[in-house]
């Protein structure tokens, strides 16, 4: 496999094709259109930058990286690709709109995976050209920071796609847990009842925004509050994933909680629109409650 066909040039697209550019791949870059793809090309050459800054690597590689990558309009380049990831919004309805173009390109021997974070591959797989050749590869966010990658197999996920993609993550300098398909697998199936849960507790009162957080990040080690880290994945994402555990397994456990609602349907989602359960348009991130 010498080539990696990324779609969705965001904050997770761009990173899982930076790792995959670092690691020798050919990596094409692709988003609703060209300009998205080139904005997040730009992006990553912003990120390297700041590693050579930080003596992280090398100028010669940070060059050599970036020549990898490649933006292109649409998906029809990634014939050639031995590895598709798809790192849409985590909306099935996009995904297999995505999967559905894609599998009209995709190589006979080539493997299509999906970086969701929580919506079941099998079903997922069902709208690929082969399920067989169809697996999850849950990447964390920052992607070249985070060393972890949850790799799911589906009901019809054949052994080499397995093998395949466990080969690439650790080429990446990954480390890999696999996972049943379950909704939200392992991570966000312990992580998002938390984040949660915390939203439940400034809803109802329980303490404030600064209390919650540093009662979390004291009392329990954490590196950063639950509050602040929803920020940061973005509570429109944390809402999806927390919807797709609770319609997914009817426990009721798993609501959203109303306040989380409240700031999705008001665009506050966090520290991408500068503004979420913190105000992130001054140097210091101020509570919005």
């Amino acid at each position: 496999m010498q080539a990696v066909g990324v779609i969705g040039a965001g904050q997770m697209g761009a990173g899982i094709a930076q790792v995959s550019a670092q690691a020798g791949y050919r990596v094409l870059l692709t988003d609703v259109d060209k300009a998205r793809a080139e904005a997040g090309k730009a992006g990553i050459a912003r990120q390297l930058d700041r590693a050579v800054e930080k003596g992280k690597i090398e100028p010669q590689a940070r060059e050599q990286a970036l020549a990898r990558i490649e933006p292109i309009e649409g998906v029809q380049g990634m014939s050639s690709c031995g590895l598709v990831i798809e790192a849409a919004t985590e909306r099935e309805e996009v995904k297999r709109a995505i999967f559905a173009q894609v599998g009209t390109v995709l190589g006979h021997q080539a493997i299509l995976a999906s970086n969701t974070s929580s919506i079941p591959i099998t079903r997922l797989a069902q709208a690929s050209p082969d399920p067989a050749r169809f697996i999850g590869v849950h990447f964390f966010n920052p992607v070249p920071v985070m060393g972890l990658i949850e790799v799911i197999r589906g009901l019809a996920t054949s052994a080499g796609t397995v093998k395949t993609v466990e080969t690439y993550a650790t080429a990446l300098g990954k480390a890999v847990v696999h996972a049943h398909d379950a909704p939200g697998f392992i991570v966000n199936r312990i992580l998002m009842p938390m984040l949660n849960e915390a939203c439940f507790a400034l809803g109802e009162g329980v303490a404030t925004i600064r209390d919650i957080d540093l009662a979390c990040q004291l009392g329990l080690n954490h590196p950063m509050g639950p509050l602040t880290l929803a920020d940061f994945i973005g509570l429109d994402t944390c809402l999806e994933i927390t919807r797709v555990l609770f319609e997914s397994t009817g426990d009721p456990k798993f609501r959203p909680a109303p306040l989380l609602v409240k700031y999705v349907e008001a665009g506050w989602y966090g520290k991408k629109t500068k503004r979420g359960f913190y105000d992130y348009t001054g140097d210091t991130p101020v509570p919005t409650r």
